[in-house]
């Protein structure tokens, strides 16, 4: 008998596990099990053709519907040409090469399952010598489709030198002889939640009889994978309700109330109320840990900023650690001009109740660097913003209270986790990010955080009209665009150009739905075409990342002064970069970025009293995805609806991101969007399981499997946070 940590060579022999290990990964029969089908194919129910995509690699369940043998022209040999059809109207051709000897098996009406790359052939998708099985009305007839006897059939993800049927029928192998272990769910959790026992959801995931049987597999399997991670988030929770930390409560007399009383407009509905749940966390005697999410403008910074003051009332420091030199610098100069008098105490025209604003970045001076890190050790800067530089030995704080942590995403754990040492003891964490998160990935990835969301923006804020620009339909909508960038500089106003990529012979490798796709467009190639025969009257800057930060910083501050008329940017600009006088953005190939780029990027401009204006260049076609995203951009100016659809487009992955070590996780079937509801019980489930068992002692068999699911790297990043 072979159970989940039996080696696969042992059961399948040592040439077909070394070759799961090499192309797949996959090691044991636990391994092998937990690789799960990537859909189920159904005599009669065929796949679209239709919906293919050039350089996918497939697998079709598909009819012959001609074969035709012929000598080449260019060469010694034939070619054997088999058109295969769905039932849809689509086809496509299989072609091999001196190989006329298939023509005795592919036949005219046989069914087959056909695997290959698709590619194009003046205009029509083909599969080159692609691997195949034939089906057949009895299936007994033939011992190569005797794991396809089912009804349903299951087509892997699978690798080019191992086909979905030898996946499939090295899967029948395994189970012949499969042991399943004991169930880790506790049989009430089961009963409760009406889950099918372990050992018949892997079998009925792999062969199952009816949809019926496999709908009962998937929800037990989906269930785990979600327990596994509220579980995790759950202990995560409960060690952090553990720690202590310094109450910072609010003081009614202090900075932030004389800061409050300067403020030239009212605080939002949802200022309010996010400023009330970050205030109270902050008095509590164990460690805020918050991520707060907001549209760009809705006023993120001024909350951070209210929670800042309030950790400084109470004698402590706060920092603000932000992903570049620009965004830091940025937020340095808005948050000294928020405050006014109240960032410069000791100077002619400060407030001496007031606290000190600094800025640590690494390309600070000797001289400049030793002086901020004594403002920072004696306490004088009561608010320090920096980038990674925060992190170096030397800069020290007297008491660090809260940690901010803009675009969070891009902090890596050990980074966060060392700017958390540098106190004494553990501080308040604010997370922010201008991304919106739908429900279930918050509740999932940031479950061990309290959410709070700032949906509303401020008043005054400028409407940004969004259109898209379809050369390859309507060429001349791109010369209207730069036209209309003229006539925006006329009024006095400033423009964005965003491209992909940097140019100049870079390394950047473009996505591309189409192997013969030109490179995607470049900053550098756009801004010599705007500054030759397009705009050469216009003032054209240049910004990516591969400047050094003294000249990126240079740029930005030509741009924020109105010196530069047209910025010719990569996704550089994406975050924070606030430039109230930018009105219009041009984003070539804008169908080379993601939906949440796409809403980040377009927030940069509309920032002052004039109505923003951004334009979506693409040459995809109606109809195919890219061009959906694109639509569902222009369609509206909601962040989170932008990001369900995002969710709902993208493929299903491991819901904690890419491996980093060499465990695998098997979080493969959950749905984040259509699963909602079994995340929220399982949710729930977790909390309760772990408020009666913290460490699951009287659940070894649980935190085994919890750890199977959740691997060591993966567990490491949500305790860290």
């Amino acid at each position: 008998m072979s159970t989940v940590d039996t080696p696969l060579s042992k059961v399948v022999g040592a040439k077909t596990g070394k070759a799961f290990a090499d192309h797949l990964d996959l090691h044991t029969c636990g391994d092998l099990l937990y690789h799960f089908p990537r859909r189920y194919d159904e005599r009669g129910e065929h796949t679209d053709i239709r919906g293919l995509q050039i350089g996918e690699q497939v697998t079709v369940l598909a009819q012959v519907k001609s074969v035709n043998l012929r000598p080449m022209r260019a060469r010694k040999g034939t070619l054997l040409e088999v058109v295969v059809g769905d039932g849809t109207g689509g086809s496509l051709t299989c072609t091999f090469f001196n190989q006329a000897w298939r023509q005795r098996d592919l036949q005219t009406g046989r069914w087959g399952l056909f695997a290959g790359k698709v590619t194009d052939f003046r205009g029509k998708r083909q599969l080159n010598g692609p691997d195949y099985v034939l089906l057949s009305a009895d299936a007994d007839a033939e011992e190569e489709v005797e794991e396809f006897a089912g009804a349903l059939i299951p087509v892997y993800p699978a690798a080019a030198a191992l086909p979905t049927w030898t996946i499939a029928r090295t899967v029948r192998v395994v189970l012949d002889t499969f042991e399943p272990p004991d169930d880790p769910l506790p049989a009430g959790l089961r009963a409760e939640h009406d889950l099918a026992g372990i050992g018949p959801a892997l079998r009925d995931i792999h062969r199952p009889a009816t949809r019926g049987a496999l709908e009962v597999a998937k929800r037990r399997l989906k269930w785990d994978e979600a327990f596994a991670v509220q579980l995790t988030l759950a202990q995560r929770r409960k060690r952090a309700e553990q720690l202590p930390a310094v109450p910072r409560p609010r003081r009614e007399d202090g900075v932030l109330a004389a800061f409050e009383e300067t403020l030239p407009y009212e605080l939002t509905e949802g200022q309010l109320k996010v400023g009330d749940e970050i205030a109270d966390d902050l008095a509590g005697s164990h460690p805020m840990h918050r991520l707060l999410q907001g549209e760009v403008g809705s006023g993120k910074t001024l909350c951070a900023l209210r929670a800042m003051l309030q950790v400084v009332d109470a004698g402590g420091q706060a920092a603000m650690l932000a992903p570049t030199e620009v965004l830091a610098a940025q937020h340095a100069r808005g948050l000294r001009e928020l405050l006014g008098p109240y960032s410069r105490p000791g100077e002619l025209d400060g407030n001496t109740d007031g606290t000190k604003v600094a800025l640590v970045t690494g390309s600070l001076g000797a001289a400049a660097r030793r002086a901020v890190a004594a403002e920072v050790s004696s306490g004088e800067a009561g608010i320090v913003v920096g980038t990674h530089a925060l992190l170096y030995d030397g800069v020290d704080f007297k008491d660090l209270g809260l940690i901010v942590v803009d675009e969070q995403h891009r902090f890596g754990v050990e980074q966060r986790d060392k700017l958390r040492s540098k106190a004494d003891k553990p501080p308040h964490v604010l997370v922010m990010t201008a991304t919106p998160i739908p429900r279930t990935v918050a509740m999932t990835v940031f479950g061990d955080l309290e959410t709070s969301t700032l949906s509303q923006l401020p008043r005054g804020r400028s409407p940004i009209a969004t259109h898209l620009v379809p050369v390859a339909e309507k060429p001349q909508f791109l010369e209207r665009a730069w036209r209309r960038v003229r006539e925006e500089v006329q009024k006095g106003h400033q423009v964005y150009v965003v491209c992909p990529r940097i140019g100049d012979n870079d390394e950047e490798e473009p996505p591309s739905d189409n192997e013969k796709a030109r490179p995607p467009l470049a900053v550098l190639e756009i801004a010599e075409i705007l500054r030759g025969d397009l705009l050469p009257d216009l003032r054209i800057g240049v910004l990516h990342g591969r400047l050094p930060a003294d000249e990126k910083d240079a740029v930005m501050r030509s741009f924020a002064a109105a010196d530069l008329d047209v910025l010719v940017a990569t996704t550089v600009i994406e975050v924070g970069v606030d430039v109230p006088n930018a009105t219009m953005m041009i984003i070539m190939d804008a169908d080379r970025f993601g939906i949440s780029q796409l809403h980040q990027l377009r927030g940069r401009v509309g920032r002052g009293t004039a109505p923003g204006l951004c334009l979506l260049v693409t040459e995809a076609m109606a109809g195919t995805p890219a061009r959906e995203r694109l639509d569902a951009v222009a369609s509206t100016l909601d962040g989170f609806a932008l990001a369900e659809h995002d969710l709902d487009q993208r493929r299903e992955g491991d819901v904690l991101g890419a491996a980093q070590s060499g465990r695998r996780s098997h979080l493969r079937l959950l749905s984040l969007r259509r699963d909602a509801k079994l995340i929220t019980e399982a949710r729930f489930a977790a909390k309760d399981l772990v408020d009666a068992d913290p460490e699951l002692e009287k659940h070894p068999d649980l935190a085994a499997s919890v750890a199977r699911l959740v691997d060591d790297e993966r567990a490491e990043y949500l305790e860290k946070g």
